[in-house]
């Protein structure tokens, strides 16, 4: 099964497969038939690698042994979500400048292409991005929080409030996450971060804030957005771990999930964070 996250659309789940989920999948009928040998994730129709059941589900995979299961992708997140959180609470505590907290993001950035690029899975490279994004988003809380006291707090709660009202809309099927779905998240996110560069681009070169996109009514919008958008990506998250599962992904693959999952919180948390930011001020 192809990956419906865009951060792992140049590999996905299909670059590895075990040849025991072959077995019994190409029954008449079956929309997950496997037509080609050796891909346990091809699909039979082209141009649409989210075909789903009647029930709007994919077929669960039998659990075996080197098989990624939710335990995996919830410990691997937990681990992941843990490290940004300790890196977030010594930068805080610690004080970190803006110029190490900018230079953490580049670094976090960096990281994050990096494994974005690799052909498997590697925990160290996803822990150490985890590392230097909590520094990140600590430093920048902590900035924030001087200036709208209780930001940080309202952003960590919109933020929990968003994943559990993505996970009960996904899991009800409210929200159905197929091609059409994923390319429309695609295209509002390369617009959005479109509109966020040549807005930076605006404010670098002596424009005040640019386009008024961080400040003012403009700004509360384009955050409101933001949330929204990444909302969208966050449900192709739970698509990826719930394709990964379904089609008998490798184990480490939930290294992959926990990735995903965490670099979508921390988008959402930023937005948030600006928000909040942007509310408080305006009091």
């Amino acid at each position: 099964m192809r990956s419906s996250n865009p951060v792992f659309s140049r590999r996905g789940f299909s670059r590895e497969g075990h040849a025991g989920f072959q077995a019994g999948q190409a029954q008449a009928g079956n929309p997950y038939a496997q037509p080609q040998a050796g891909n346990p994730y091809a699909q039979p129709q082209a141009g649409n690698p989210y075909t789903q059941t009647q029930q709007g589900a994919p077929p669960a995979a039998p659990p075996q042994a080197g098989r990624m299961t939710m335990d995996d992708v919830v410990s691997r997140t937990a681990l992941t979500l843990g490290t940004v959180v300790a890196t977030a609470t010594v930068a805080w505590i610690t004080d970190v400048g803006l110029g190490l907290a900018i230079f953490a993001a580049l670094v976090a950035f960096g990281l994050g292409l990096w494994q974005s690029f690799k052909a498997k899975a590697s925990p160290p490279l996803i822990l150490a991005y985890a590392a230097f994004e909590g520094v990140f988003l600590g430093a920048m809380s902590n900035y924030v929080n001087q200036f709208a006291p209780g930001a940080a707090m309202q952003a960590v709660l919109g933020t929990m409030a968003v994943f559990a009202a993505v996970l009960f809309l996904y899991k009800t099927r409210i929200i159905r996450v197929n091609a059409r779905f994923t390319r429309f998240a695609i295209a509002a996110g390369m617009g959005y971060a479109l509109l966020c560069l040549v807005n930076l681009g605006f404010a670098l070169f002596g424009a005040g804030d640019g386009w008024g996109f961080r400040t003012g009514g403009i700004g509360i919008l384009m955050g409101i957005a933001g949330i929204l958008i990444a909302s969208l990506f966050l449900a192709l998250d739970f698509k990826q771990v719930e394709d990964g599962i379904a089609y008998g992904a490798p184990r480490e693959e939930s290294w992959l999930a926990a990735f995903g999952l965490t670099m979508t919180l921390a988008w959402i948390y930023l937005e948030f964070l600006r928000l909040a930011w942007i509310l408080n001020s305006s009091d």
